[in-house]
């Protein structure tokens, strides 16, 4: 803040107070006037018009200095909207929620309480050597237009008249702010946040004690330098019944199978290691049922991590019940899956390094829970897509190094005794 607006307005009222008290001291007539008119009306009336004349704008003067002690959110707060012309659309500030919705993917209401919560972050991460003069909201701006509609660079630049190493850097800063500050919002709930999450589930099915569904996906990246040069990554992601994304991890290649990526997890190592899903076990017809994850066929049976049978089973056996039941779980991991991939960064070959990709889909996940979190992300998804997806999954079928353990056998047989 410039450091003379508040001097100015400190100073404003004495000056006001000396002026008026200048002209009251004025006599009431003057020899020297120069009109020679020896009326004493005539003089009183003018000193008065002069009076209220300099009052006014003194005190003009001050009011607009006192507003620079007090500055609101609400005269720095740009608006965004779109307008077309020659062909091209350009975006501007604007309060409309269907072009929010349409640039942003959320509402304006989301955007502008995201802005505050991400506005001393997004502000102080400046290029030394070359500041970039832009509002939070501007970067952000930036930012979600670039995931949510996977528009290149070069568009970008034009559209929100910046350089494109400006854009590139607001992208990148938006992506490391969520993914360091906020990866919380991704983290695996602790024993008291998993009781409404299994009891969502037992709801769903019967099953008690289930913490969510793991599944895995691929996303193609070609890099910005070589349309040749095409990969792809693999993430593995949990989810509870609402789609909400309770862990995720992404960056192994993209052929890797479902299994090994669970096995070099952190969250596998955590689970194994008694840190997470360590709550007391339930006990049914005597068989104690520990917490536990739903996972594809691509996956091992493991006393944590409950899969369909692989076989046939008669209509109406506890086998094909508990296949059932699994099978209700399943489209939560593919719902989520799904709105990922409608993120337009995401729904097309990734054109970004490996590292850069990664981030993507980090922050890509986290905002997927943030417009959960305010009912703005659509729960349904065509069925069509939900069947591709599952193909795609049961293509990663292998062979796994987890040891066979005769409780998860135990475990997944009482569980079919469950099953509503």
């Amino acid at each position: 803040m410039d450091s003379r607006r508040p001097l100015a307005a400190l100073l404003s009222p004495l000056i006001s107070q000396l002026l008026i008290l200048f002209l009251l001291l004025l006599p009431s007539s003057s020899s020297t006037n120069p009109l020679s008119i020896p009326n004493s009306t005539f003089e009183n009336a003018l000193q008065w018009n002069l009076l209220s004349i300099i009052t006014h704008f003194v005190t003009t003067a001050e009011i607009a200095a006192s507003f620079f002690l007090f500055p609101t959110r609400d005269r720095k707060r740009r608006r965004l909207t779109s307008s077309t012309t020659d062909n091209h659309r350009s975006i501007h500030i604007t309060r409309d929620p269907d072009v929010c919705k349409l640039f942003f993917r959320m509402t304006s209401s989301t955007f502008e309480w995201l802005s505050g919560l991400l506005e001393p972050l997004l502000d102080c991460r400046d290029p030394i050597d070359s500041p970039l003069n832009l509002s939070s909201e501007i970067r952000l701006a930036i930012a979600l237009f670039r995931l949510s509609s996977g528009a290149d660079y070069p568009d970008i630049s034009r559209r929100f008249n910046v350089s494109e190493p400006s854009a590139r850097f607001c992208v990148k800063q938006f992506c490391r702010v969520l993914c360091t500050n906020f990866r919380f919002w991704v983290g695996f709930p602790n024993p008291a946040e998993l009781i409404p999450v299994s009891a969502a589930f037992e709801t769903l099915t019967g099953l008690p004690n289930c913490c969510g569904v793991i599944s895995c996906t691929r996303f193609d990246i070609v890099g910005e330098t070589s349309s040749e040069n095409r990969s792809s990554i693999a993430a593995q992601i949990v989810v509870d019944s609402s789609s909400r994304i309770l862990n995720i991890v992404a960056g192994f290649r993209g052929e890797t199978q479902n299994f090994q990526i669970l096995q070099s997890s952190t969250l596998c190592k955590d689970i194994e290691s008694g840190d997470l899903l360590d709550s007391p076990p339930i006990h049914i017809n005597g068989i104690p049922v520990p917490q536990y994850l739903v996972g594809l066929r691509s996956y091992p049976l493991l006393n944590w991590l409950v899969v369909p049978y692989s076989n046939d089973h008669e209509v109406g056996s506890e086998e094909e019940k508990l296949n059932n039941a699994l099978g209700l779980m399943r489209p939560a991991a593919m719902r989520t899956i799904a709105s990922l991939k409608k993120w337009g960064a995401l729904s097309k070959p990734i054109e970004a390094e490996k590292k850069m990709a990664v981030a993507y889909i980090g922050a890509c996940s986290i905002l997927h829970n943030v417009l959960l979190m305010r009912d703005e992300e659509d729960s349904g998804m065509e069925q069509e897509g939900l069947k591709l997806d599952e193909e795609s999954f049961d293509d990663f079928n292998g062979e796994s190094n987890f040891e066979e353990d005769c409780r998860a056998l135990d475990i997944r047989r009482v569980l079919g005794t469950r099953i509503k």
